[in-house]
């Protein structure tokens, strides 16, 4: 790239000089590229086979089918093999992805590939100190990850780059493109028109090693924008809208597919009395409002989210230097764009014009009010109305636009003399982004205002926050621009009342101090004593200059890779060599305990917590200590806390699995509705497989827990008939009878054996192929792919 002053970086875009050109899919991988030939290819052979209008998400998707001629294609119901065009990895998930792969034995990933450093690093005092701290305490598994990139040809975002998903919008996102992330939020590069899929390190595996992956063929749900955005309502208010409609579990098995006359207006901030930034060019917002509505989707439980290739993208590629992309995604622009009479599975209409400013919660995503109506809601349910802490930033609201819309927020307060009344912290995106809002004076103004600029990194979004305001236990509410905002999950503290909305409101109730704070209505007292309103805000979501991309933290694979070695010490607290799971013994599962049956709500935090235990991500046998210490356990209403069969002994729920497992005691989770909602987090599938766990009976799953859950060898079951779920105690034993005839579609027994000799049998059903009964009886995926390459 030539060096422009400033330390700005541009690549040399070299004009499409005959239709159809060579176009790499990233900077960073000049000989990977976009194949949108095969994907029209792919598409008019299923447009033949179908033979009706297809959506969006079915053109990306049936476009990428290992063999579209004998695909069987039907919604809801058959799987399809695909190929995908890229993986990317964020640090904590890596590290189980790439020693998945190098227990594979293969020698170089088959697709390009990204880690990311972004999980690992804990918010503390700001910035600077926060990322030196990280890379000391984290030497090891850096070490690990660079030098595994480096050794399988995979591309290494050094820590302090920033979060994954901003990087791969800023970098790697195009229209068209199938990504698959071992990170539940992956879905936020829908924002540039690409199917991108959250899931578990052991599917990247599968990618990484060229072998076709399988994904259930997605029913589509349409959401269908009319109006215009204005004043207070942002992007944000979109997501939270649709998850108050949808609920947690409504787009399970689904892609959420947003068309209609209001797309072009997503991230649109409207006319009339805004607060216009005094130095920006551009008008209106592109893209990144439109990634913050698929980033959040994934807190609906869908496949995935997108939106159609539009002007606005056409812009976002062009300013962040691919601008040969575009042109290209113009040219197959009737391959990016719905069909016209498709069908929807469901259809949803938001009038974007009557949308209000929300804010969803306390502890679950889904519980959704208007900004002007929780402050009573508030106290007529007992939550806190003062507000700790506002937090602002996340892979879901950090961009260059986000920023700027707090900043105007910001100003307008700093105006007449105030403060944030509540503690307010930062986080940039990217190094990109921080590096932009530094030089264009986001940040000095939002530093002014009380802020603390954390690290580009994932921090307390994800429960990397060293919080010293409130003791656990102490009841308190936090207002974020974050995605969610489950029991913990952002401090460990079960009492914090944590609840999401979009950047600028999160600003407004800083300075306020309290949820009692409508912006759009109610006044503020400035230091002189007089009363003020602050208006609502607007920002250009592109920077008038180029963007500054700062300090260069990306490391190339070599193109050598002979002398690379990757060291995993065998007596590491942090890394662990893996060791295949056993095989099948081909016999019913007879006589097992219930480890615990689980009350409620059972997300992949209440099953492997996040917060400390991210340092022991690479270390299976050590984060295994965490299992299920979250999950309420019906017998008595306390969390980690169930009875262990043999001694009659209340005790941890990990330490009672490890029991078991000494001595050869197979056992099994009962739990409720959508178990395992929330991140991709495979160790919630590989912790119970380690420990000795044989099957997971529920209500229903979330989507990428049920793969992952299958990908370990386990056996994910549902209750044919939901109320048999009251049928088992946790006194009981199980049997799961019939798997030496284990077929598609084929229900299995289970006989629940009560404690005073009395027995009943019950119906379980399954969502198993032939392909992932072949991984149960093989162990798991891993073992599988070895046996095949074996042969």
């Amino acid at each position: 790239p030539q060096v422009l002053s400033k330390g700005v970086r541009r690549y040399h875009v070299a004009p499409v000089l005959c239709q159809r050109a060579k176009v790499a899919m990233s900077h960073f991988e000049p000989n990977e590229y976009i194949n949108y030939e095969m994907l029209e290819k792919n598409i008019n052979i299923v447009h033949k086979r179908l033979d009706r209008p297809l959506t969006l998400s079915e053109k990306i998707v049936y476009g990428h089918l290992d063999d579209p001629v004998k695909q069987d294609i039907e919604r809801g119901k058959t799987y399809l093999r695909l190929r995908p065009d890229r993986v990317a990895m964020q640090d904590a998930t890596a590290q189980m992805a790439m020693l998945q792969f190098i227990s594979s034995g293969l020698p170089k990933v088959a697709v390009p590939s990204t880690i990311h450093c972004d999980h690992l690093i804990e918010a503390q005092l700001g910035a600077e100190k926060d990322l030196r701290r990280a890379k000391d305490v984290n030497q090891e598994v850096y070490n690990f990850l660079a030098t595994a990139g480096a050794k399988y040809g995979v591309g290494f975002w050094k820590p302090g780059s920033g979060i994954i998903h901003q990087i791969i919008l800023e970098n790697y996102a195009y229209p068209g493109v199938l990504l698959i992330g071992t990170d539940s939020h992956t879905p936020n590069g829908g924002g540039l028109g690409g199917i991108c899929i959250g899931v578990g390190g052991a599917d990247a595996v599968d990618v990484m090693a060229g072998i076709p992956w399988e994904l259930k063929c997605p029913k589509v749900i349409g959401i269908k924008l009319t109006g215009e955005l204005s004043g207070w309502s942002s992007p944000k208010d979109v997501i939270l809208k649709v998850a108050g409609i949808l609920t947690v579990k409504g787009g399970t098995g689904a892609i959420i597919e947003y068309h209609g006359p209001g797309v072009d207006s997503i991230s649109c901030t409207g006319e009339g009395s805004l607060v216009k930034w005094p130095f920006v060019g551009l008008s209106s917002g592109l893209s990144l409002g439109m990634a913050t509505i698929c980033n959040m989707g994934a807190e609906i439980g869908a496949t995935t989210s997108l939106f159609p290739y539009n002007h606005r993208m056409k812009k976002y590629l062009s300013k962040t230097g691919r601008a040969e992309i575009a042109a290209l995604a113009d040219e197959f622009q009737a391959h990016l764009v719905p069909d016209a009479g498709c069908e929807y599975d469901q259809l949803v209409e938001i009038n974007l014009s009557e949308l209000k400013p929300h804010i969803n919660g306390p502890f679950t995503p889904d519980l959704a009010h208007p900004v002007a109506d929780v402050g009573a809601v508030a106290e007529k349910e007992g939550w806190p109305v003062d507000i700790r802490v506002g937090l602002i930033g996340s892979c879901t609201n950090s961009s260059y636009e986000d920023m700027g819309r707090a900043a105007a927020v910001a100003k307008q307060a700093l105006a007449h003399g105030l403060k944030c009344k509540s503690q307010f912290t930062v986080t940039p995106g990217s190094e990109q982004i921080r590096a932009t809002i530094e030089r264009d004076g986001y940040a000095g103004i939002l530093r002014d205002v009380g802020g603390v600029v954390l690290a580009n990194a994932c921090g307390p979004c994800i429960g990397q926050w060293d919080r010293k305001d409130t003791k656990k236990g102490e009841k308190n509410t936090i207002v974020t621009s974050y995605n969610r905002n489950f029991t913990g999950r952002n401090d460990a503290n079960p009492e914090t009342h944590a609840f999401v909305t979009s950047p600028e409101i999160v600003t407004a109730l800083a300075i306020a101090g309290t949820l009692k704070f409508n912006p759009e209505m109610d006044f503020l007292t400035g230091a002189d004593g007089k009363k003020f309103k602050l208006e609502a805000p607007d920002a250009d979501e592109l920077p008038t200059l180029e963007f500054d991309p700062g300090q260069d933290t990306y490391q190339h694979p070599p193109k050598d890779r002979s002398g690379q070695h990757v060291d995993v010490s065998p007596t590491s607290q942090r890394l662990q060599l893996l060791e295949p799971f056993d095989k099948w013994d081909g016999k019913d599962l007879e006589d097992m305990l219930i480890l615990i049956k689980v009350k409620g709500k059972c997300t992949t935090d209440h099953i492997s917590a996040a917060g400390p235990w991210l340092k022991f991500r690479g270390h299976l046998d050590n984060i295994s200590n965490n299992l299920l210490i979250g999950a309420i356990n019906i017998e008595n209403g306390k969390a980690n806390s169930v009875r262990n069969a043999l001694t009659q002994e209340f005790g941890p729920v990990p330490d009672t699995a490890r029991y078991y497992k000494e001595n050869g005691i197979k056992w099994v989770v009962v739990g409720d509705e959508n178990y395992g909602e929330g991140s991709s987090r495979e160790h919630a599938a590989l912790e119970p497989r380690h420990l000795g766990g044989r099957a997971i009976i529920t209500k229903s799953f979330a989507r990428i827990h049920e793969t992952n859950l299958k990908k370990q060898g386990l056996l994910p079951l549902t209750f044919a008939d939901p109320a048999d779920y009251n049928k088992i105690h946790p006194v009981d034993k199980l049997s799961i009878v019939g798997l030496a005839d284990f077929a598609p579609g084929k229900p299995l027994k289970c006989i629940i054996k009560h404690p005073n000799g009395g027995q009943e049998t019950i119906m379980l059903n399954h969502t198993f192929n032939e392909t992932q009964i072949e991984w149960f009886q093989a162990g798991s995926a891993l073992n599988r792919m070895k046996e095949m390459q074996q042969h």
